[in-house]
């Protein structure tokens, strides 16, 4: 997950994308805030953990993006990752080319350094719009946090998002810390659900593997999280939401954002080898 990748920061996409951040973790704020009680919009009862299995083997058909991470053409909307889209504006940056920590010489550094707690700094890319529904969509990256800021995080979020005829479907995950578990994000009913996967603080210092899988379907207007690979293990999910129409013009983006904790702590994340794959 803000999912300004949801976002637009134009126009009607953007304003529909504000909208779900408002709601989102993924713009988490004030719901972050509460998510020592219950998350707002995490199931009353957590679901059981599902079963690992192996993940599955790309298709040869498919369109690849690669090493996305390393492109300049990150974006951010300012407040859009906040509860409503408002309020405090952290400092928050970006850099491409980072030769170490690395795997392969060239990882991208997000940063945050907020001055209010649970304010969050959302980022993202636009890519060509894919015309038609998506049958498989993976989206994967290795993420390392340095030492001594593996519990600064309230929360780490990344999406991706398909607007199709004017129909939003949003694939978000978020690594709730506060909570411990991750979950999905419901832009129809505008509230985080949870996945039963249990999440702890990343061990820092070193990489760590993260594949989330997805598909639609665009006659029904249905979003379905199919599975979530964490350091080789599958978990599948299977969950279903509601498609939610915006009436915005086809978009592809994909998104990753940092939300500060409690005592707005600052630290940074750096990404590596970002693919998005989907046929």
């Amino acid at each position: 997950m803000p999912r300004r990748s949801r976002v637009f920061c134009s126009s009607l996409a953007l304003i529909s994308f504000l909208f779900l951040l408002a709601l989102s973790g993924c713009g988490s704020g004030a719901r972050s805030a509460s998510a020592s009680a219950a998350l707002p919009g995490s199931s009353a009862t957590p679901t059981p953990v599902p079963t690992p299995s192996a993940s599955p083997t790309p298709s040869a058909a498919a369109t690849v993006l690669t090493n996305v991470q390393d492109t300049p053409n990150w974006l951010t909307c300012g407040a859009c990752g906040n509860n409503g889209a408002t309020g405090s504006v952290p400092t928050y940056s970006f850099a491409t080319g980072i030769t170490s920590p690395s795997l392969d010489g060239r990882s991208a550094q997000f940063s945050i350094a907020a001055s209010v707690p649970y304010t969050n700094a959302y980022f993202y890319q636009k890519h060509t719009a894919i015309p038609n529904e998506i049958s498989a969509l993976t989206y994967e990256f290795d993420f390392y946090v340095p030492t001594g800021m593996q519990t600064a995080p309230q929360a780490l979020e990344f999406e991706c998002q398909q607007i199709l005829n004017g129909w939003i479907y949003n694939f978000s995950w978020q690594a709730a810390y506060v909570g411990g578990v991750w979950r999905i994000f419901d832009y129809g009913l505008q509230q985080w659900q949870s996945t039963g996967i249990p999440v702890q603080p990343f061990a820092a210092g070193t990489w760590h593997h993260v594949l989330a899988e997805y598909h639609n379907d665009a006659a029904n207007h249905i979003v379905w999280h199919d599975a979530l690979t964490v350091d080789g293990v599958r978990y599948p999910v299977n969950i279903s939401h509601n498609a939610f129409f915006s009436g915005a013009a086809n978009q592809f983006t994909n998104a990753f954002q940092l939300d500060s904790n409690s005592t707005a702590t600052p630290y940074s994340v750096y990404i590596d080898q970002m693919t998005i794959t989907y046929r």
